[in-house]
């Protein structure tokens, strides 16, 4: 390179460093919204056309600007020129996110205000590359197709047929006992002993408890024999019994109900309470008219249903014969204006018939007209011959001056590629990440705060642990507590089942 074009290249290499944020801006929106089917390694390549095109356009000019465009892709390049060059996107959100780095006042009038002064003159520009685009020929190959051919096989031999086995004759097989359908006998014989050992027992207990100087000590006494069951029923009752925690608990539950019952009844009866048999009475017959009332009023209800169906249907009637007779009047309509329509086609058909007719006269003139232009046509071609293949010839040199200019830009970019150095970052653990959230936190702090958040759990669990042995320890006691208060009842139970 020379001394101009190294400083060039020099200059554009360390304004894309200097200005690179703002450049990744258009970049990756870029690369978001019209390129997502362009490649990664093409990154660089906008940054560079973004830069010249945002910081060297004016001392460039577009003359060498559009030369530095048009030695490379048409089609990458008219995708990226759109999407920068657009009004809309620079007076919005490109503003707005330049805005984040420098002052607005100074991103409008620096940089979006010359865009836009440039941006009709690289609107002519983007539609060069679009027509040039769709000048572009593409050849289809023909591919051969191949022919199949036919495999030369070996035709097999014809096979023997195999002589068939003899069917093996399986053993008769033993039949399913019926004892397997039925229950074994010594079920039934068990239930028997039980059945005798429970009669047994019976007749043990009534003839030790009914003896006859019990049945005469009752009888003398007056005391009923229904009492003298009960009081045998409370002394069973009262066999210690091994309780768990559940039925020590509901047994408790039930004395203490019972006590309160007891303590209540007697209540009533110091305040001057009387017998309830009369009011369950009165209630009962109560209960009794409600439900009359109640059946009365749902058959009103049932026969009221009725008769509002039978005036449903009544206006279902109605309303069908109401729709039928619209119909008929729709219908009748509907006729009339198919016939008007049938007439108004057939008058379009004639119309459309004479134009078509005047239409085929006017193609024979304009036919005569194209003969006598295509003669001109080719009387003009034939004066401006050689002026075109003059013209041809330069725009072959020019062309050839573009892709030389091209190659050794290309060079010179895979050339920065290649020296750029790599960055080693080192990593500090005391550091944040920098992402401008509230939350953020280091790595050592983070280590910081897991272990407090462990010490913390731990000191948890060990405080649930405690609450856990002194719950069980107070259930314990309440369940001994409970035992000894069944004991009593039972034991007082007893007592005044023995005075009875």
């Amino acid at each position: 390179l020379n001394a101009t074009e190294k400083q060039f290249v020099l200059d554009t290499l360390a304004g894309c460093i200097e200005y690179k944020s703002l450049l990744d801006v258009v970049v990756n929106a870029f690369f978001v919204q019209d390129g997502r089917y362009c490649l990664i390694s093409e990154r660089d390549l906008y940054i560079v056309i973004c830069y010249l095109a945002v910081f060297q356009l004016e001392e460039l000019g577009l003359q060498q600007f559009s030369r530095i465009v048009k030695s490379l892709d048409a089609a990458k390049m008219q995708k990226f020129l759109r999407f920068f060059f657009n009004a809309l996107y620079l007076n919005t959100w490109i503003k707005d996110e330049w805005s984040h780095f420098y002052d607005s006042l100074y991103v409008k009038e620096t940089w979006i205000d010359p865009l836009l002064r440039w941006q009709p003159k690289v609107q002519k520009l983007i539609e060069q590359l679009t027509e040039k685009l769709s000048s572009r020929t593409t050849t289809v190959k023909t591919l051969k197709v191949t022919q199949p051919k036919e495999f030369n096989l070996t035709v097999p031999k014809a096979r023997a047929i195999p002589i068939p086995l003899p069917i093996p004759v399986l053993e008769k097989r033993i039949p399913v006992p019926q004892s397997t359908y039925k229950p074994p006998k010594e079920k039934k014989q068990l239930e028997e002993i039980k059945t005798k050992n429970r009669q047994k027992a019976k007749v043990s207990v009534t003839c030790s408890h009914f003896s006859l100087p019990f049945l005469l000590n009752c009888f003398f006494r007056n005391v009923p024999f229904s009492q003298y069951i009960h009081s045998l029923s409370c002394q069973i009752d009262n066999i210690p019994i091994k309780l768990n925690a559940a039925a020590i608990l509901r047994e408790g539950a039930l004395y203490q109900r019972k006590m309160e019952e007891e303590l209540k009844r007697i209540e009533n009866l110091l305040q001057g309470a009387r017998d309830p048999s009369e009011f369950l009475e009165w209630q009962k017959q109560m209960h009794g008219k409600d439900l009359e009332e109640q059946l009365a009023e749902i058959e009103c209800r049932r026969l009221q249903g009725k008769l509002s169906r039978e005036e449903a249907v009544l206006a279902h009637q109605n309303v069908f014969q109401e729709k039928k007779k619209k119909a008929d009047l729709m219908r009748e309509e509907k006729a009339e204006l198919m016939h008007q329509y049938a007439e108004k086609r057939l008058q379009e058909q004639k119309g459309m018939r004479e134009l078509v007719e005047q239409v085929v006269e006017g193609h024979k003139n304009a036919k005569q007209a194209k003969i006598k232009l295509q003669k001109y046509k080719q009387q003009i071609v034939q004066e401006f011959s050689e002026e075109n293949q003059e013209l041809l010839r330069q725009a072959l040199e020019e062309e050839e001056e573009k892709l030389r200019k091209r190659y050794e830009l290309i060079q010179q970019i895979r050339a920065i590629e290649s020296f750029l150095s790599l960055r080693h970052k080192f990593v500090d653990l005391t550091e944040t990440g920098g992402h401008g959230l509230f939350c953020e936190m280091s790595i050592v702090e983070l280590r910081e705060r897991l272990a407090l958040l462990r010490e913390a759990q731990k000191a948890a669990e060990e405080e649930k642990r405690d609450q856990i042995i002194h719950q069980k320890q107070a259930k314990e006691q309440l369940l001994l507590d409970k035992r000894d208060q069944i004991s009593l009842f039972r034991a007082e139970l007893g007592r005044a089942a023995a005075l009875k």
